[in-house]
């Protein structure tokens, strides 16, 4: 990359060096034809194509004060000529300079309105050019301004495709940034839903203990007070990243510290949960946001666990690589037991796209990916806490790990376990 952009640098500064050279090399045809004639207002040709020089060396820093400067000078040298009555002509460097400076102009001059304008100012200024040859009579000068206005137009086109193209990157990086922070805008709703549905069942669990152990309920304050720290913590770190300008961070980002981190805290409050990374698995394996993508699924399937399922009575969860073939097998006998199972027809409605057709358990060109399986056992439905919320968790899981090129199931096992699996190629 380092080489790169030293290559780009110096045919960026070649190119600055040949355009300069250029109009270096015209300027001084124009010395040598007016120090070659006898008229000396001819001498005002080559000033304004100093002039010219001039405002293209400095049109980066100087773009729209040098282009007014360098028509005010051109204009004014056209007019003094043709009310004097002196013989001259368009210096080459003048135009090659106000034609540069139209591309440029119209291509970063803000507004877009200003820009416009200026090159009509400028067309005006070229056409002006050919007054200054009285000498020759009116058909070459009206075969010289549409030589000009030719000229002219093919520096506007160039000019305004070039805005063309850098509106369309504008508007090409403004529509991901705004799908970028729609994104977190949703996992700011996930983060703060599985805090809150953790504090709702920590406080109905505190409720129900403080009837018969009272000296029992400063603990569970006291996780409340902590559930609630970490929610406003994730809170504000992705509010800031929605606030954040080019040079923040996009992302907050995932480790496997903080999916243990995250089992741990779960196991805490109930039900226990065990946790297995397979060999061969670390924080470089898969790409960051394959593993932030990996912590939401863990992050959702067991706030899922303890709003729809609080009787479980443990859950299992590990993160190993794979060919992809066991989702497949598994999706196979979830497609059989849809009809059988009201929560099997819901994880169908949550995977469509995933679960059918031959798409399922995709992996790359070598085969191999990267799963995660979540199982819970021993659970009952209840109907009270369903309704705090839910409906939309599987359907958000399998939109964001589609988005990655993965594939999601979730649907219950032979065994009455319910389970949910993500797997990504590698």
């Amino acid at each position: 990359m380092g080489e790169t952009s030293r290559l780009v640098y110096w045919i960026k500064r070649l190119s600055e060096i040949a355009l300069i050279g250029w109009l270096v090399l015209l300027l001084l045809v124009d010395v040598i034809v007016a120090t070659n004639g006898l008229n000396p207002a001819i001498l005002l040709s080559p000033v304004c194509g100093l002039v010219g020089i001039v405002a293209v060396v400095r049109r980066r820093r100087w773009r729209v004060g040098g282009l007014v400067t360098l028509m005010t000078v051109s204009f004014l040298s056209s007019l003094a000529i043709g009310v004097t009555g002196g013989d001259g002509g368009p210096s080459a460097a003048e135009i090659g300079s106000l034609l540069v400076l139209t591309v440029g102009g119209l291509r970063a001059i803000e507004p877009v309105r200003r820009a416009a304008l200026l090159s009509l100012a400028t067309m005006i200024v070229l056409e002006a050019t050919p007054s200054r040859m009285n000498a020759v009579g009116p058909e070459p000068a009206v075969a010289v301004g549409f030589l000009l206005f030719v000229c002219w137009s093919f520096a506007a086109g160039i000019g305004a495709y070039l805005r063309f193209q850098l509106e369309r990157r504008r508007e090409a990086v403004d529509t991901v940034r705004r799908s970028e922070r729609l994104e977190l805008a949703r996992e700011l709703h996930d983060l703060v839903a599985h805090h809150i549905t953790g504090i709702v069942v920590q406080a109905q669990a505190a409720k129900v203990v403080a009837e018969q152990k009272p000296e029992a309920v400063v603990p569970s304050l006291e996780a409340i007070a902590n559930a609630g720290a970490d929610a406003l913590t994730s809170m504000r770190r992705l509010v800031s990243v929605l606030r954040a300008e080019d040079e923040a961070a996009r992302s907050p980002g995932s480790t496997l510290m903080d999916m243990r981190t995250m089992v741990e805290r779960f196991s805490a409050a109930g039900p226990q949960v065990t946790f297995d990374i397979g060999q061969g698995i670390a924080d470089g394996t898969v790409a960051p946001e394959v593993m932030t993508t990996l912590h939401r699924v863990l992050q959702e399937s067991l706030t899922n666990v303890r709003r729809h399922a609080p009787g479980t009575g443990w859950v299992e969860a590990d993160l190993k690589l794979t060919d992809g073939s066991d989702l497949r097998a598994w999706a196979e006998g979830v497609r059989e037991r849809n009809g059988q199972d009201p929560r099997a027809r819901r994880a169908a409605y949550a995977s469509t796209g995933t679960s059918t057709g031959g798409g399922l358990g995709a992996t790359s060109a070598t085969g191999g990916a990267v799963r995660l399986r979540v199982r819970n056992y021993g659970s009952t439905a209840d109907v009270r806490i369903s309704r705090l919320g839910g409906g939309f968790g599987l359907v958000g899981m399998a939109e964001r790990v589609e988005a990655l090129g993965g594939r999601l199931m979730a649907g219950p096992t032979p065994s009455g376990a319910w389970e949910v699996m993500a797997e990504f190629p590698l």
